[in-house]
C-alpha cells in the first residue's frame, strides 16, 4: 500500500485522472488512505480527501466494490462538486490474492471521452501500465518529476515500433526536424536518445528520467516500462474474482513522456544570474556599512565630549543593525528575511558593544521563526536595535544585573515585537508624545509611518515596549 501511494502520482498524470486509494472499514464504510491529483489536466477535487470516511450514501460505488467488484471496463457517472465525473473502480490485491483496497479513477467526462478517442494501442498501454502499477511492480516511479499539461507522450512497442504519439509530442519532434508523422517507424530511426532509453527501460523494467540537449533544445524524458502477466491476472468463478499474483511479467513496450525544458531552464539561468548580482550588491553594501561603522567608532573614541561620544556609539549600532540585514540578503537574495536570525545577531552585537562585561545584564530572544520582506526586516532591525539600546541605557542605567528579553510573536498576518526589561520602569507621569528621547521618537516614527502599526510603552515592575504591525507591505511602504 505504501509502494502504491508513492507510484500513484505518475499514474494519475498518465491516466489524466484523480486517483483515490480506498480501504474497507466495515460493511458500509471505506476510508481514503491515499490520493493523487493530476498535473496533466484540471483536478476533479479542490481539497485533499486522504483520511475521509466514505459511506454508502455519498460514495456508494466505492463501498459497494468491496462486496462485488465491477468489470474493469465499467464506467459509472458520479456527481462531484456539481460536475458529472466518469469513475472507474480498479481492484488492489495482495500477494495472497486477497482484495485489500480499491482504486477509484475519477476524470471529467470530457477528458474521459478524449481518452476513448485516442488510438487503441495507447489506450491498451495505459490500461496495462495501470494494472502493473496496482500490482506494485513499478520501479523507481517515486523519483520522477510530474508530467504536465503541455508535455508530450508516445508509446513504443516491445518491437521498437512507435505505436502512438500525441499532438504535443509530434510538435516537439517537428522542432527537431521530423516533419513526417513518426508513428509506424522504428524508434531507432530517430536520431535521439529515445532508442537507448527504451532498450534500458525494457531490459531493466525500471522507470528512468533523463535530460539532454539536442539542436539547442533541452528535453526531459521520462520512460515508463509497460508489462503484462504471462497469464490471466484474475480467474472468475461465478460472481467471485480470484487474483493470480504468481504470474511472471512479459514486456509490452515503453511510454515516453517528453517535456521541453528549454525556456524554463533559460529563465532559471537568467534569474540565478540576477540573484548572484543582487547578492554581490548586498555583500558590498554590508562591507561599506561596516567600514562606515568602523570610522564612526574611531571618531567616538577620539571625541572629548561625552554626549558626542554617546551619540556616535548609538549611530554605530544603527548602521550595524542595517548591515545585518544586508548580510542575510547577500546569502539569500530572494527578498525574505528570517526576523528571528536578524534579532539574534543584533542582540549579540549589543551584548558585546554596550554592556560592561563586569555587569550581569543578560539579553535573550524568544519566539518562532518569522519570515518578512527585506524592507520590513530592515525596519524591524532598526526597531529592535533602538528598543534594546534604550532598555540598556535607561532601564539598566543604575543596575549591575538584570534581564532584557526580546519576544517575537507570530499571529498569522500580524507580528508583535515585545522588548521587556526588569529595570527601574518609566518615570512617573511619562508621556511618549512629549518625554520620549531620540531613540523612542525614531521607533514611533518608523512604526506609524513605515510599518503602519502601533507602538505602546507599558511600565509595571520594569518597562515593556510593544510594536504591532502587519507582515505584508502596505501601500508601497
Amino acid at each position: 500500500m505504501q509502494k502504491l501511494a508513492l507510484d500513484m502520482p505518475i499514474l494519475s498524470d498518465v491516466c489524466r485522472a484523480d486517483l483515490l486509494l480506498c480501504c474497507r472499514l466495515d460493511n458500509s464504510r471505506a476510508i481514503v488512505v491515499a490520493q493523487a491529483m493530476p498535473h496533466s489536466v484540471a483536478s476533479v477535487y479542490e481539497e485533499q480527501r486522504t483520511g475521509r470516511v466514505l459511506d454508502e450514501v455519498e460514495d456508494r460505488s466505492i463501498v459497494r466494490a468491496f462486496h462485488r467488484l465491477p468489470s474493469p471496463k465499467a464506467v459509472e457517472t458520479v456527481n462531484i462538486r456539481g460536475a458529472m465525473v466518469a469513475r472507474q473502480i480498479l481492484p488492489v490485491w495482495n500477494s495472497d490474492g486477497q482484495l485489500i483496497a480499491v482504486l477509484a479513477k475519477d476524470s471529467y467526462w470530457l477528458a474521459h471521452e478524449r481518452h476513448l478517442r485516442r488510438k487503441k494501442p495507447f489506450q491498451r498501454a495505459v490500461a496495462q501500465f495501470s494494472a502493473m502499477t496496482l500490482r506494485g511492480l513499478l520501479q523507481n516511479a517515486e523519483s520522477l518529476t510530474p508530467f504536465g499539461e503541455h508535455d508530450g507522450i508516445m508509446y513504443v512497442g516491445v518491437d521498437r515500433q512507435i505505436r502512438y504519439m500525441s499532438g504535443v509530442a509530434s510538435n516537439l519532434y517537428r522542432s527537431l526536424g521530423y516533419r513526417d508523422n513518426p508513428v509506424g517507424r522504428r524508434i531507432y530511426e530517430l536520431d535521439t536518445v529515445d532508442a537507448e532509453l527504451v532498450a534500458q527501460a525494457i531490459a531493466e523494467q525500471r522507470c528512468y528520467e533523463q535530460q539532454d540537449v539536442q539542436y539547442g533544445l533541452t528535453w526531459t524524458r521520462k520512460v515508463l516500462p509497460v508489462s503484462v502477466p504471462a497469464g490471466p491476472l484474475v480467474t472468475i468463478t461465478g460472481d467471485y474474482f480470484t487474483s493470480r499474483m504468481d504470474r511472471p511479467m512479459r514486456p509490452q513496450g515503453v511510454l515516453i513522456l517528453v517535456h521541453d525544458a528549454t525556456e524554463t531552464l533559460q529563465k532559471e539561468r537568467e534569474l540565478e544570474s540576477k540573484m548572484s548580482l543582487l547578492r554581490e550588491v548586498h555583500h558590498r553594501v554590508k562591507n561599506n556599512l561596516q567600514v562606515i561603522a568602523s570610522i564612526m567608532r574611531m571618531q567616538a573614541r577620539r571625541a572629548k565630549n561625552e554626549e558626542a561620544k554617546a551619540l556616535l556609539d548609538e549611530s554605530v549600532n544603527r548602521v550595524l543593525s542595517v548591515a545585518v540585514v544586508h548580510e542575510f540578503l547577500s546569502q539569500n537574495a530572494q527578498g525574505t528575511i528570517n526576523l528571528q536570525e536578524v534579532a539574534h545577531r543584533i542582540i549579540g552585537q549589543l551584548q558585546q558593544g554596550l554592556i560592561d562585561p563586569q555587569k550581569r545584564i543578560r539579553l535573550s530572544l524568544e519566539g518562532p521563526t518569522i519570515w518578512l520582506p527585506a524592507e520590513r526586516a530592515t525596519q524591524c532591525a532598526l526597531l529592535i536595535n533602538e528598543l534594546v539600546q534604550n532598555a540598556i541605557e535607561h532601564g539598566m542605567a543604575n543596575r549591575d544585573e538584570g534581564n532584557i528579553v526580546v519576544e517575537l510573536v507570530d499571529r498569522g498576518e500580524e507580528v508583535k515585537i515585545i522588548v521587556s526589561d526588569d529595570g527601574e520602569g518609566l518615570p512617573i507621569g511619562f508621556d511618549l508624545a512629549t518625554d520620549a528621547n531620540l531613540g523612542l521618537n525614531i521607533v514611533r516614527s518608523m512604526v506609524e509611518r513605515d510599518l503602519k502599526g502601533r507602538f505602546q510603552l507599558l511600565s509595571d515592575g520594569g518597562t515593556q515596549a510593544i510594536v504591532t504591525f502587519i507582515k505584508s507591505v502596505i501601500g508601497g511602504n
